[in-house]
């Protein structure tokens, strides 16, 4: 049971938080990712871990995982999400989920379901854990099996429903591009086939091996306005009662930027499996950076001294056209990952935003997934040991 004292207070309490942070004043961490570990069943094209992961196995163990979820909470943080690779390959899960709802966090585990059986749902309940996300590729098994190189589509059906028979909130996670945006009207009816409560239909997003792979998984403009469309009549069709569909709009097809974890070391702290600190899961790529790490240094250290969470804090670091914009209170200047990727300079404006001097680059992208894809699919590199070893040098600028 929690304690009074570690209770993370109400909705409305956790919403102010928000709203401070995003007006500049350094307010605690109100949502921790906790990365387990980068290892993983399935190998997708588009996942946004390090390509270079083979060259970083270590994983915290289960007594500095204890510690940091402690400190993290003692600081403030209230939402808490693990993550990985597959957090179900870690032995200690259970042992973690318990100390996390004793602390007092609203728990959530981001699963692909492999490995989640009867038994561990039930302990799972038993220790608190609130919430499960579960993802497929696609509505098919063809489809779904191929881009995560896994013979896993009919196993993540059993899950599912295990999971809506435990009695959680049935949260699916769908990532959407080039190779599945025109079966979102099969994806979104099986997901009304699982009860599904929360569908979240996420447009890639190209940072790690989605990003090595977007010439393949960059959609055309009419598929993803074929698929706003339908979005938008199931929305109707089932009302404000309804499953939610929540529709992610990829960043290259945009004209301003997202505002990114609502700005650099605001709101958001994710440990990775070593026990690097970050201020999001891509930021580890970013050069000239020691991001310190949870071995050597307290929580609240990282969040209020390390260079790491404060060199893009605010927007004394921005340059134009970001210093003098008036959108940058909403955007923040957008991305820092992605303004590496594309320009080879974390301190330029996300170059989605129209205003950058390097948004062709982004147009050029998008531009050239408009062609007809050729009869022989483009090679694809997917998500395992032995191309993490062929990628696991950092890139430099836009490749």
């Amino acid at each position: 049971m929690s304690n009074a004292s570690a209770n993370p207070g109400s909705a409305a309490d956790f919403f102010a938080k928000a709203q401070l942070a995003a007006r500049g004043t350094t307010s605690p961490p109100l949502w921790l990712l906790a990365e387990l570990t980068y290892r993983c069943p399935l190998h997708c094209v588009f996942c946004y871990n390090p390509v270079n992961y083979k060259s970083n196995t270590n994983e915290l163990d289960t007594a500095t995982w204890k510690r940091v979820l402690t400190e993290a909470r003692q600081l403030g943080a209230a939402q808490l999400g693990f993550s990985g690779g597959e957090p179900l390959l870690r032995e200690d899960l259970d042992e973690l989920i318990g100390h996390a709802h004793q602390l007092g966090y609203y728990t959530n585990l981001i699963t692909s379901g492999i490995g989640l059986t009867e038994a561990r749902l039930e302990n799972f309940k038993r220790l608190g854990l609130d919430h499960i996300q579960v993802s497929f590729q696609d509505a098919t098994q063809a489809v779904n099996d191929a881009l995560s190189d896994t013979k896993t589509f009919e196993k993540k059906l059993r899950i599912a429903k295990a999971v809506k028979a435990h009695g959680y909130p049935m949260v699916l996670n769908v990532v959407l591009h080039k190779l599945n945006l025109d079966h979102i009207e099969n994806i979104i009816e099986l997901a009304l086939g699982l009860g599904v409560e929360y569908l979240e239909l996420a447009n890639t997003q190209y940072y790690g091996w989605a990003f090595q792979n977007k010439a393949a998984l960059i959609p055309t403009r009419e598929q993803l306005e074929k698929a706003e469309q339908v979005v938008a009549q199931y929305r109707e069709k089932l009302g404000p009662s309804g499953m939610k569909l929540l529709f992610v709009v990829p960043d290259y097809f945009e004209g301003r930027p997202k505002p990114c974890m609502a700005g650099w070391g605001k709101v958001f702290l994710s440990i990775s499996p070593d026990g690097t600190a970050l201020p999001c899961q891509a930021a580890r790529q970013l050069p000239g950076f020691e991001f310190p790490n949870v071995q050597t240094h307290t929580i609240a250290d990282i969040w209020q001294k390390s260079d790491g969470f404060n060199r893009y804090r605010g927007d004394a670091w921005m340059k134009e056209p970001c210093r003098t914009c008036e959108h940058k209170e909403k955007d923040f200047g957008g991305c820092r990952c992605q303004a590496f990727l594309v320009t080879g300079d974390a301190s330029n404006a996300d170059p989605v935003c129209d205003k950058s001097p390097h948004h062709d680059t982004v147009i050029q992208w998008v531009n050239a997934a408009q062609q007809p894809t050729p009869e022989e699919k483009p090679v694809i590199w997917y998500r395992n040991d032995q191309n993490s070893l062929k990628l696991s040098v950092p890139p430099v600028g836009a490749t």
